[in-house]
């Protein structure tokens, strides 16, 4: 009758480590002697038990002194891939998460849901390494593992290519930058190990990889590709003079105005801007039919096409109202509407031949961006308390200005780039101006207006986040209404 050895100690696997079976039954396994004779102390053994007794212990594939782990590149190895899949999780949920839930279309929030979900099945790949670097006591963790680095590439080579196109400083460079080089890492290790070894079930898992890439590729595709352009931007915008109305002592007329803007297409928007101006203009009339010789001179003074009419000739136009119309800051939703009515005072005796109204109003698209709620808030460049906002009257002029942050809807955008402000100027007689770009009042004031601006960049900005004007004019003719007006 042969005597059957308790302990029996396994050769060394690829990375030195042993395994321990006691009887039929898998005890463990160890990657030094110290690390043996604690599994056999827990176990019963006596602490200082000979070894080297073949009564004892069955050593295959070499003795007591063959331990070729090597721990510090083991070590390192595990921490590098733990850090890698740690570091791609929290990315992944960092950029899905205000998509997922703030995101304007049902799409967009989908593509977020989507970054999401792969963040945390690469949380559940971080724990997955955690095995599959130690002891393997789970046959799926190298698995795991390989899907957690396979989701990885993609996205951060997608980041990274964004970046490169303007090439800007964003703190989730040290994220997405490193991830690159070590997915390539990660992906050659773990195939060369054949990590997926072992799994129950290699169809199905490898039917989940080509899921996944595929349902990966789709999202990163729409979120760097599509444009939300298939929903038109239409509005109604209307200015409306009303019946003039003279002032009891016939000195003074009162001319209601009505203004009225109506979101008649698909696309909620933001207000970055908006003024409302009527122009008082001058007439003077020519019997000989001289105003087309004054059609070019007008048209170089004034920049654009000026009207051109053999017996009249229009004269200086004076701001007679101005002001905002919703504000900077509101928004109108698809289908809403908003009305406005004021009045315009002048005197009866007035020198103007016709009165014009115009509203302008620049928005951006809401399924583009979001706007901070800060940026409403008025400052008035004048003001000496407005810190940053402060700018002398005699180098600026007087304007109230609206700052505040704006976030692209893709929130890829947002981590590849640096932050992005929209900020507005108006002023009731030079009118409003606004742009998109980099610049932060908070870090930096303008001496100068929009002096050290980026035009480029401000160019880029206005087609990224859709950025448009729309304006409407009415006019009256006030030497013939005026009069009746009187009685």
């Amino acid at each position: 009758m042969s005597i059957r050895p308790w302990v029996i100690v396994e050769p060394p696997d690829s990375r030195g480590l042993r395994k321990i079976t006691v009887g039929d039954k898998a005890v463990g396994s160890a990657w030094s002697l110290r690390e043996l004779r604690k599994i056999l102390s827990r176990l019963g053994y006596p602490k200082m038990m000979d070894v080297e007794d073949p009564a004892s212990i069955c050593w295959r594939g070499g003795n007591s002194k063959v331990w070729p782990d090597r721990p510090w590149r083991r070590r390192g190895v595990s921490a590098l891939m733990f850090a890698g899949l740690l570091g791609s999780a929290v990315l992944h949920v960092v950029i899905g998460w205000p998509d997922a839930f703030k995101a304007l279309t049902f799409s967009q929030r989908i593509v977020g849901a989507i970054f999401v979900l792969a963040g945390f099945l690469q949380a559940g790949a971080t724990l997955a390494a955690i095995d599959y670097c130690g002891r393997r006591q789970l046959k799926v963790s190298g698995a795991i593992t390989l899907l957690g680095a396979f989701i990885t590439l993609p996205t951060a080579a997608l980041l990274v290519f964004m970046w490169l196109e303007e090439r800007e400083y964003t703190p989730y460079l040290w994220t997405f930058i490193p991830l690159l080089p070590w997915s390539l890492w990660a992906l050659y290790l773990l195939i060369h190990q054949k990590s997926w070894h072992g799994t129950p079930h290699p169809k199905k898992f490898a039917a989940g990889v080509a899921a996944t890439a595929i349902l990966t590729a789709v999202s990163l595709a729409y979120s760097t590709m599509y444009q939300p352009t298939v929903a038109p931007i239409r509005f109604i915008l209307k200015t409306q003079f009303g019946k003039p109305q003279a002032s009891a002592n016939l000195k003074r007329v009162t001319i209601p105005l009505k203004l009225y803007v109506k979101n008649d297409g698909g696309i909620p928007i933001y207000v970055i801007n908006d003024d409302y101006t009527v122009w008082g203009r001058s007439i003077e009339y020519s019997a000989k039919g001289e105003g087309m010789k004054q059609w070019k001179a007008d048209t170089e003074e004034r920049g654009y096409g000026a009207d051109a009419q053999r017996y009249a000739q229009e004269g200086e136009a004076d701001v007679i109202a101005s002001g905002h119309f919703s504000g900077p800051g509101t928004w109108l939703d698809a289908g809403e509407e908003f009305a406005y009515e004021t009045v315009v005072r002048l005197p009866r005796n007035a020198n103007y031949g016709e009165l014009e109204a115009t509203l302008t109003m620049d928005f951006t698209r809401k399924d583009r961006g979001r706007l901070d709620d800060d940026f409403g808030i008025p400052w008035y460049s004048w003001d000496e308390s407005e810190g940053q906002y402060y700018c002398p009257p005699d180098e600026c002029g007087e304007y109230i200005i609206y700052h505040g942050r704006v976030r692209h809807n893709n929130n890829l955008v947002n981590v590849t780039r640096k932050p992005r402000y929209v900020t507005a100027f108006w002023h009731p007689e030079s009118g409003l101006s606004d742009f998109i770009s980099s610049f932060d009042f908070k870090k930096k004031a303008i001496t100068v207006y929009r002096e050290g601006i980026d035009e480029a960049e401000v160019a880029r900005e206005q087609e990224r986040y859709g950025v448009a004007t729309i304006t409407a004019n009415s006019k009256m003719l006030t030497n013939e209404l005026l009069p009746r007006s009187g009685g």
